[in-house]
């Protein structure tokens, strides 16, 4: 789904990101000419004229506002002990391409990064939550096409081989290393990858996902090491607008079935109660033929809540999905209730979750990530 908190945090990210011993300079924010879209002056709109092309669109998009890699996984040890994990880098665009830069600096840059790492130990009951901040120069952070490679000073995914990367995030008491071999290849969502989020045109983003990632590796938690294996999926988006308006929050699922084939949905909430008709979605088959879904085509129905015992938000803890093109009924369940991040500056629930159900009168099951945001409080849109 379309990660707009790279939006949320604009903000606070321009006012917390210099490093102290850097002075201060006259750095404008792109004047924002259209206040509905959410469009800033300089930067391109994803408004579908362009096509995705690999390995060129794995790497960073500067002529676009926001983008985001984001990878969660569900892992698990030989015994059968459970783990998800979350690792997301975000990239804000400052200032559009071309624009003169105030001064020469290694720490002057127009774009800035950020990103998520978290991990849920089921067992223990025990949810880990990281976040880091950086500037491109001198090297703290990048994205790059050919070899793929995006990371945040020692929190990276990096092409070792063709089709095969390396995972890799540690802080404090967690570390995480992980081989990473893609099974189902590029997947586009929408139309070829243009991916609408609202009435406007420009109210959309570029979107595709590689969706069935094999892992094996390690996971260390408090000097303990787990073997692990399992499957991670990946998005990656870019756009430069904003949600619409009578907007306030989103549900996105990303599931992957024992049977290879694999579903996304997202469904955009409004403030009224009602579901915008942006709201969409792609079926996955195992070899790797996507079906659209557009908000017709499913139905998801909350079946249990849990409140947040750090910020009193009420979120949905169940579900029942149905997809009426390939008569599939699911119910998804989370691996445990506590999977909230709440960093001072944005606050979402982003968890490991499983699923079992029929899909044309056979049986199903999987793991997968959900990932729900204005649920505490409205979304502080800037």
């Amino acid at each position: 789904m379309s990660r707009f908190l790279l939006l949320f945090l604009m903000l606070v990210l321009l006012s917390s990101c210099a490093p102290s011993n850097v002075p201060e300079a006259e750095v404008t924010v792109p004047e924002v000419v259209n206040s509905a879209d959410g469009i800033a002056a300089g930067f391109l709109t994803a408004d579908g004229s362009r096509s995705l092309f690999f390995p060129e669109d794995f790497g960073a998009h500067e002529d676009f506002r926001t983008e985001w890699w984001y990878y969660t996984g569900n892992l698990e040890t030989p015994e059968g002990r459970h783990f998800g994990f979350e690792l997301t880098i975000f990239r804000v665009g400052l200032l559009p391409p071309g624009t003169e830069l105030p001064e020469e600096s290694d720490w002057y840059d127009r774009s800035v990064y950020f990103a998520h790492f978290a991990v849920s130990d089921i067992a223990n009951k025990r949810f880990y939550a990281f976040e880091r901040y950086a500037r491109p120069g001198p090297g703290l952070v990048g994205a790059e096409a050919d070899p793929y490679r995006i990371w945040i000073e020692d929190w990276s995914v990096t092409e070792s081989a063709a089709r095969v990367y390396r995972l890799q995030a540690a802080q404090e008491e967690i570390a995480l290393d992980l081989t990473l071999m893609d099974e189902m290849g590029v997947v586009l969502h929408g139309e070829d990858g243009y991916s609408r989020k609202g009435e406007q045109a420009s109210n959309a983003s570029y979107y595709y996902s590689q969706p069935r990632l094999h892992a094996d590796g390690s996971l260390q938690i408090n000097e303990v090491e787990y073997p692990v294996n399992g499957l991670v999926w990946k998005d990656h988006e870019f756009s430069t607008s904003a949600l619409d308006e009578n907007q306030i929050g989103w549900d996105w699922f990303s599931l992957q079935f024992e049977d290879g084939s694999a579903l996304m949905l997202f469904q955009l909430r409004e403030r009224d109660g009602g579901t915008s008709p942006s709201s969409s979605g792609t079926f996955i088959l195992a070899d790797g033929t996507p079906q659209s879904l557009q908000k017709d085509d499913f139905e998801i129905e909350v079946l249990e809540e849990w409140r947040s015992p750090h910020t009193q938000g009420v979120y949905p803890a169940s579900w029942e999905v149905q997809l009426g093109s390939s008569s599939c009924t699911l119910n998804v369940r989370p691996w445990m209730a506590d999977q909230e991040i709440h960093f001072p500056t944005v606050t979402y629930w982003e968890g490991a979750v499983q699923f079992e159900g029929t899909c044309e009168g056979a049986v199903v099951r999987g793991n997968g990530y959900v990932e729900l945001t204005g649920y505490a409080g409205n979304l502080p849109l800037p």
